[in-house]
């Protein structure tokens, strides 16, 4: 006997003659017009194969006609089959139609499947178990059911590593669920072959948890951080009634895109969050280990990149919506790169000022560099809020891209053994044998971005990086303790963010890293030598945000200027400063900012200002500074423009060159390129972009130039300020300013 043909059962159709065909359903209502339809819908009770609906609609609806109205209702999903037997839970067939699969079809496939259950980390299955019996769902013991669900007491039990291999070996898939607390977790369904494995998801959880990840490491711990038990039963419930439910839909076939997600409930608050998990191309488990590595080993090949957006921060390839458009699915507590990005709410509505989690180049220095800073913090700033925004989540991606995760290519050796291609760290380190001789004491006054490391000691062995010299077109190799944050090292090697860049291109991330570096050694070059900078004028910049950022300053209390710090490179750089006039301290801060344009890098300058301000102005009147940087804390005591004359502008000098616009980044790298190696010095470039997040990220660095933090052996800073007639003779070692930048 034929299938039979009718509405939907989640469907119930009502006729008002000459009107329409109502079709009810929870979701709404679906009206369907026509005289044909009413006389279609009348016979559409599910009793009548397609030859009986014909036959009984012959003598007003000819039979092709009927059946092409027939097609056009299946279709849209309205009409099904139904099996002459047509027996069955109703609620549970019109369930599966609303999901618009085969019902009866459905129903049979959760009949005839086998569903495992597997607890790890001392989890509880009886509420599991009674929950896919009252979902008709056969629970299996033994080998072979057509899917699993594992319930955990965290997701970061080290036991699911066993348990996603044994999936994988035998294709079978499953379900993660987290019953406990209260906030509980389902999904996803884990399908080996396809998507994400758990060691894509533990990655990316662990990262978002580095407070636990630290004490565990002091403590010498494996795994998760244990926690108190907290749950109630019905929320524990819940997890299990949705897991069920979510077994029952991937057995009958209903696909979404739910599956590939985390499903969060909170019980306080009753809010539900889904976040994506996505496959890590690189992922040793499931994907290709080696990738990192072989992109690690290709020569950076700059191409022409032609400027799409002219925003106030700078020339881009693309604009800051379509940056954010493009990059938002990496923001996510559970399963993304960065765990939030939020309005810093301290500087009010004018200083644009984002965060973005925890700055992986402070968590390199310890649990003190993660509280003790202005910049503890990744961050964005902007002339706009959305420029902010999308700066504090390039700065959040560009750290994790920089941070080590052991799949980095690397080569073992001494520096002795690796001949001309090795670079040597005391080029791009640049600390003074005084410094190391004096490194203890120096270390124990001083917070952890000023730390003094051992001296190099050039046969020991050690983990080297390939990275490419644009100057001479082949690869160096620099540690790789250097070049990544967090990668095993000896003591005489630390990293720093100093040329480290995120942008829309390669190109964009290039010549931002390359500006970077220009911008620290500019600032060292004035900062250590103590110079007066000839000022900037503000009011022929003609600047509408300048203005009002004047104006907001005033507002608070404070006056502002912008210093010329351009040094022997002739790139613009500038150092925007504030202090406070209304009180007995004058807490003063600055920002920097370097570009071709020198209106572009005055305005870099301020914005960077206006993320540095709202720590400060969130002292208040308690001015609590327990925690902070012990150089930073001293400077916000004691800092005036009195005793740090150098802070205030010095008479004019020679006008910045003008910039002649171009419309392609490649031209501006090349210009600045020119610069560098006019000066003797080598560009180096490092791509840390990594596979799984898509944004060009770069290392960029220039042995011989400096950062701002207390590097202080021989070279530029000693030589530039004589060549540039700032001043007469080159400055002793105890002639420079016993104050070291603190940003």
């Amino acid at each position: 006997m034929q299938e039979r043909i009718g509405f939907r059962r989640h469907l119930r159709p009502e006729i008002v003659q000459g009107d329409a065909v109502y079709l009810f359903s929870e979701n709404g209502v679906t009206a369907l017009q026509g005289p044909h339809v009413e006389l279609l819908a009348s016979l559409l009770d599910g009793t009548r194969d397609h030859a009986a609906l014909l036959r009984d609609l012959r003598r007003e609806l000819p039979a092709e006609q009927a059946g092409r109205l027939l097609t056009k209702l299946l279709a849209a999903g309205l009409i099904g089959t139904r099996p002459p037997d047509d027996t069955g839970n109703a609620a549970a067939l019109a369930y599966w139609d609303a999901a618009g699969l085969d019902a009866c079809a459905a129903a049979a496939a959760t009949r005839a499947a086998r569903v495992g259950v597997v607890a790890v980390g001392g989890a509880g299955t009886e509420g599991l178990v009674a929950a896919l019996r009252r979902a008709e769902l056969e629970v299996g013991v033994g080998a072979g059911p057509d899917l699993s669900v594992v319930v955990c007491d965290d997701y970061l039990s080290p036991a699911l590593r066993d348990v996603d291999e044994q999936h994988r070996r035998d294709g079978t898939p499953w379900l993660l669920l987290k019953p406990n607390g209260a906030q509980v977790w389902v999904g996803p369904v884990f399908t080996p072959g396809e998507g994400a494995c758990w060691c894509c998801l533990a990655g990316r959880l662990a990262a978002n948890r580095p407070a636990e990840a630290h004490v565990q490491a002091r403590r010498g711990r494996l795994g998760p951080a244990a926690r108190p038990a907290v749950g109630l039963s019905p929320v524990a419930s819940t997890a299990f009634e949705v897991a069920a439910l979510e077994a029952a839909k991937w057995l009958a076939g209903y696909r979404h895109a739910g599956q590939r997600q985390v499903w969060a409930f909170d019980s306080l608050d009753l809010k539900v969050t889904r976040h994506a998990v996505r496959a890590l191309p690189q992922c040793p488990a499931c994907g290709d280990e080696d990738l990192v590595r072989r992109r690690t080993l290709r020569p950076v090949a700059l191409r022409s990149r032609p400027k799409r957006s002219r925003d106030g921060g700078g020339h881009r390839s693309a604009s800051p919506g379509e940056v954010l458009d493009r990059y938002r699915h990496l923001v996510s507590p559970v399963s993304g790169v960065v765990k939030e990005i939020l309005r810093d709410e301290r500087g009010g509505e004018f200083l644009h000022s984002y965060r973005s989690g925890t700055n992986a180049a402070a968590r390199a220095a310890g649990i003190g560099g993660l509280r003790s800073t202005l910049r503890c913090e990744n961050g964005g700033k902007g002339v706009t809020a959305l420029e902010a925004e999308v700066g504090a989540l390039c700065e959040a991606l560009e750290r994790y891209s920089g941070t080590s995760h052991g799949d980095e290519a690397r080569v073992r050796g001494s520096f002795r053994s690796l001949g001309d291609e090795a670079v040597h760290p005391d080029t791009f380190q640049l600390f003074h044998p005084a410094q190391f001789e004096n490194r203890r004491a120096w270390n124990a006054e001083h917070g952890p971005f000023q730390y003094v490391p051992e001296p190099f000691d050039e046969h020991a062995e050690l983990d080297w990086t390939p990275v490419w010299s644009v100057t001479h077109q082949c690869h160096r190799l620099m540690p790789t303790g250097a070049l990544y944050y967090g990668a095993p090292a000896p003591a005489s090697i630390t990293a720093n963010s100093n040329g480290c860049a995120a942008g829309a291109s390669l190109e964009d991330a290039v010549l931002q890293g390359l500006l970077e570096v220009v911008e620290r050694d500019a600032v060292a070059l004035w900062w250590y030598n103590r110079t007066r900078m000839p000022a900037v004028d503000l009011d022929a910049l003609d600047d509408p945000f300048v203005d009002r950022l004047r104006e907001v300053y005033a507002g608070l209390g404070r006056e502002v200027w912008v210093l010329d710090l351009t040094a022997d490179l002739g790139v613009p750089v500038a150092a925007a400063v504030s202090r406070r006039v209304d009180g007995l301290r004058e807490d003063v801060v600055f920002g920097f900012g370097a570009h071709l344009d020198p209106a572009v890098a005055a305005r870099r300058a301020l914005t960077e200002l206006n993320q540095v301000l709202p720590p400060v102005l969130a002292l208040g009147s308690s001015y609590d500074l327990r925690g902070v940087d012990v150089d930073l804390r001293r400077w916000l005591l004691g800092a005036t423009v009195e005793n740090q004359p150098y802070l205030l502008p010095g008479p004019a000098g020679a006008p910045v060159p003008g910039y002649a616009p171009n419309d392609d980044l490649l031209d501006d790298i090349r210009a600045v390129q020119a610069r560098v190696e006019a000066a003797g010095l080598e560009l180096l470039v490092l791509d840390q972009t990594r596979p799984d997040v898509g944004l060009p990220v770069v290392r960029v660095v220039v042995p011989g130039m400096r950062h701002f933090w207390s590097r202080l052996a021989p070279g530029r800073l000693y030589d530039v300020p004589v060549s540039l007639g700032r001043v007469d003779r080159s400055a002793a070692l105890a002639d420079l300013n016993p104050v070291p930048m603190f940003l």
